[in-house]
This record gives structure tokens, sequence and C-alpha cells, in this order.
């Protein structure tokens, strides 16, 4: 492939560029695409077969199923899967409570962001012939749709999250114990949110989903003034949950800000680690690949 195909799909990672698409579905395609050609031309390259819509050849399998023309590129055999040959089970969880609603500056806003990443994740399942659910919360569960395979339940998934408008405030915790008694069938479990919430809550409730076996991914997306705190001049700030108004000056309070978020930061990616969930920080200027990756490491793992 053409070094500028290449770059032109590499720019359909970027949410700056992708934010600017018309519909949900063509922005999770045109990520997916863009990330694919990047596994073609990376280190994993002798993955991108097996993970697209083929699995390894195994003792027993029929001689009819092999992919000859996936052998001749790579010389390893390849079985093509089908529609009914589900592979694993997936739960992509959103937080869309109103602190998902923010933007700072040019980026786009956290919850924009999260849905452009499930929506890719969903396409790029659904096109592994994975099944691919969706779960919505805010102080509540708002939509809970199971796991499927189809292509024609993909359209479904999109449409829910292309209507997603934040609301109210966050019980991460409490939703998330909710869902993880709700999910019947061990598999994957993702998690989108920026865990503004009580930091032990949330752990106990993440935890829950690894007593249930399933295997958790966590993408704490944020924005990056969120991290950094850098407004640098007087500044009126405003929760927006409560709407509670506070002005004061940015830069006094900005060393202990950033001291205070990098160790809810590193409590929250700690006991992660320590519980074997896989935890990913992304703030809304990084591109979509970065994520996608992460998810590809995993089901890679789990194949």
């Amino acid at each position: 492939m053409a070094e500028s195909s290449h770059q032109d799909f590499r720019k359909f990672l970027h949410p700056s560029v992708v934010s600017k698409l018309n519909s949900l579905e063509l922005k999770a395609r045109l990520v997916v695409e863009g990330f694919m050609v990047g596994l073609h031309r990376s280190p994993y390259h002798g993955f991108s077969v097996e993970f697209s819509e083929h699995r390894p050849y195994m003792q027993g399998d029929s001689l009819k199923s092999v992919d000859w023309k996936a052998y001749a590129k790579t010389e390893k055999y390849y079985i093509k899967q089908y529609e009914e040959e589900t592979n694993l089970v997936s739960h992509i969880i959103l937080d869309v409570s109103r602190s998902m609603d923010f933007a700072y500056g040019n980026n786009i806003k956290k919850l924009e962001y999260g849905s452009i990443l499930a929506a890719s994740l969903m396409y790029l399942m659904i096109r592994q012939q994975d099944a691919a659910g969706l779960a919505l919360y805010s102080d509540k569960v708002e939509t809970f749709m199971a796991p499927k395979s189809s292509r024609i339940y993909l359209t479904e998934l999109l449409k829910a999250l292309a209507s997603v408008k934040p609301s109210s405030k966050t019980r991460t915790a409490n939703c998330l114990n909710y869902l993880a008694e709700k999910v019947k069938r061990r598999g994957l479990v993702i998690i989108i949110s920026d865990f503004f919430d009580d930091v032990n809550s949330i752990l106990t409730a993440l935890k829950h989903f690894r007593y249930k076996k399933n295997e958790v991914v966590v993408f704490q997306v944020l924005d990056p003034m969120e991290m950094s705190f850098a407004f640098g001049r007087d500044a009126a700030f405003k929760d927006m949950e409560t709407q509670e108004e506070m002005i004061t000056q940015p830069f006094q309070i900005q060393k202990a800000y950033q001291k205070a978020m990098s160790e809810y930061i590193e409590r929250i990616k700690e006991e992660c680690l320590n519980s074997g969930i896989e935890y990913n920080l992304l703030d809304t200027s990084v591109p979509f690949d970065k994520a996608l990756f992460s998810y590809f490491r995993k089901r890679a793992m789990l194949h």
C-alpha cells in the first residue's frame, strides 16, 4: 500500500478529524480502517490476518475451509470464519454522566471521544465475528443491550450510541456493580469513563467483574486540561453535575491539583494492575489507535 494512502487513513485516527465526520458509523468505520492499515504495516503484521476474519488451522479442520490466499501471503494456514462462529462475548460500558460533557479549547468532549471509541470497538468486534453489547450509565443504567454478533445488530448498537446525551450525576460504582450481576456469560468487559467518583467504591466495583471471571479493560478518558490544570489566569469553575461555581486563580492551586490528580490516577492504575485489570489512560487529543491496540493485545491473549 502506498505511503500516501497510509497517511490518508492515519488522519482518521485523530479525534479532531474524526469528530468532523457526519455519522457515527462513518467515524467508526474509518477509525477501524485506519487502524487496520497501520496494523498491516506494523510489527504485528504476522497477527493481522489471524486477527482479521480468520483463525489458525487446527488438526481436524476441513481443508475446504483453508484460505489459500492467506496462505500465499503468510505461508501459514488460516481457516475462514463464518457469521455463526462467535469467538468472544464483549460488553462495552460507557459513562454518559454530566462530567463526561466537558471539553476545553479545541478538544472534543470526553463523551464524544468515548462514544467514537465505543463505536469503533463494536465495529471491530462484529467485523471479527465476536459478539458486542452496550451499556450506558449515569446515576443509573440507562441502556443495556446484550451482546450479539450480527452486522444488523451493529446498526442498532450504533443508533443507541449516536443518540446519547449527557445526563444526571455519576454513580459509577453502583452502576458497575449492577452490570457485573447482569452480565451472565463470561467474556470481555470494556469500561470507558473519567471515573470521577469515589475511588474506593469504583475499585471495588471493577473487581466485581473480575470476581465473576470476566476479562476487564479500563479506559480512563480525561481532557488534557483536567490533567494539567494549566489555565494560568483568574477563572470561574462550575461543577457540571451540581452547577456550583467557584472563582479562583488556577496557578495558585495548580501544583496541589496536579499532585492530587496524579495520585488519583496512579491509585486506579495500581489497583487495576493488582487485580489483573488492564488500565489505559487516554486524553481526548490521543489518536484512537492507542486504545484499539490495547484491545488488540487483549484479544490476541484471549484467542
